[in-house]
């Protein structure tokens, strides 16, 4: 039986060269790079690479890369961090409703303290307009926070055009983006974006878990998340994990080398995916914008055949796939992305991610749309809401 590991999104493996850059610093080169001795400074040296690697790739200085332990915490860190910064009486926040959880979950606890949130909608496609967000702009506004790229339906956001208009209007009001999903998958460059605040992951982008980044524009000012030493000039504290900060340096200098190959790759596979499915299984819908939406991203709803059933049916014939966010795991309530969106919740109930990476082929691409074919079939036989219609009827 075929493996086919279709859940890029929660994470992709580890390149096998990243590892063995890694390897030194966990047995050899075990210093701390704060220490004042040779083998400290052999880890700051590489410390010090990594942070140019990463800077270098997403079009940043050395000095507004700040390494975190992952992008939850920086995503804890940009909305605590503004919020606590800012010395209006009145704050306000503006988000989307389809951000991932650790900006939304971060932003009850501010709610909690009486921070105002906006969460804007999005449209059936998934997109966030530049006027939905410029609306709901006012004097109290501290901070505007939309993703890039969605992690459940891979529409990418026009966050240039959003934070042009966002400082057309007040060039106070920090702008930043959630970028995990979309590094490493498109070309990402902070000067283009015109933003003061991004995030991103190492284990996105075939690096190591454990290790993100925030980026902070020169001049702007939140105040830190953990106090501790002085590690992250002064604004994160605690031991860096350097073995994790050499690997996501190696892991985002060799994504962004092989861009636009992989890029179309992946594009290729999931196009191919997409038509297999849409032509040989009826009653399907596929979620998000068609074109907008990152190369290997599949969200797709099966009319008549429940999402647990679908994966676990899957999984028996090994592929591995989920139904959305891996943060939200364990879930049973239809996803809030796909309802945002106005997916009505017997679809959303009905729909699984399919994420592709670089080391998945055409013949995993063909198999799995057979598997599919069978799992589906076979689910809606036990369904008594389905009725066998012959005509190859979809619902897109």
């Amino acid at each position: 039986m075929m493996k086919v590991y279709l859940d890029n999104a929660g994470t992709t493996p580890l390149d096998r060269q990243v590892f063995e850059c890694m390897l030194p610093y966990f047995c050899e080169q075990y210093g701390n790079p704060e220490s004042q001795h040779f083998l400290g400074r052999q880890a700051e040296y590489a410390v010090i690479h990594a942070r140019e690697q990463v800077a270098k790739a997403i079009g940043a200085n050395e000095h507004e890369v700040y390494f975190t332990g992952s992008a939850t915490e920086a995503n804890n860190w940009v909305t605590k961090g503004a919020v606590n910064a800012c010395k209006k009486l009145q704050k306000r926040i503006i988000t989307s409703a389809i951000e991932h959880s650790s900006v939304l979950n971060s932003l009850e606890d501010l709610e909690k303290q009486g921070v105002e949130v906006v969460k804007v909608l999005p449209d059936k496609d998934g997109l966030i307009s530049v006027q939905s967000v410029v609306k709901h702009l006012n004097d109290d506004t501290v901070l505007v926070s939309i993703m890039l790229a969605n992690n459940e339906i891979g529409t990418i956001q026009p966050i240039k055009e959003i934070c042009k208009a966002v400082k057309n209007y007040n060039p106070d009001i920090l702008f930043h983006t959630d970028a995990v999903q979309a590094i490493g998958t498109i070309d990402v460059k902070v000067s283009d974006l015109g933003i003061d605040l991004l995030t991103l992951s190492a284990h996105k982008f075939y690096g190591p878990k454990g290790i993100g980044v925030l980026f902070i524009k020169k001049g702007v000012k939140i105040d830190r998340l953990i106090a501790g030493g002085n590690q992250e000039r002064g604004q994160r504290g605690g031991t860096s994990n350097v073995p994790a900060i050499v690997g996501m340096g190696y892991a985002i200098e060799n994504a962004y080398k092989n861009l636009k190959e992989n890029s179309e790759y992946i594009r290729g596979l999931r196009d191919r995916l997409i038509e297999k499915i849409q032509k040989n299984i009826p009653y399907v819908k596929l979620n998000g914008h068609r074109t907008k939406r990152l190369d290997g991203n599949i969200n797709i709803s099966f009319q008549y055949a429940e999402s647990q059933g679908i994966l676990t049916m899957l999984d028996i014939k090994g592929i591995a796939a989920s139904v959305g966010s891996a943060c939200t795991a364990g879930s049973f309530k239809p996803s809030y992305v796909l309802m945002a969106t106005g997916v009505p919740e017997e679809l959303a109930s009905s729909s699984i991610r399919l994420s592709l990476g670089k080391h998945n082929t055409v013949e995993e691409i063909d198999y799995t749309s057979e598997v599919l074919k069978e799992v589906i079939e076979d689910l809606r036989k036990l369904s008594p809401l389905f009725v066998d219609i012959k005509t190859d009827t979809h619902l897109v």
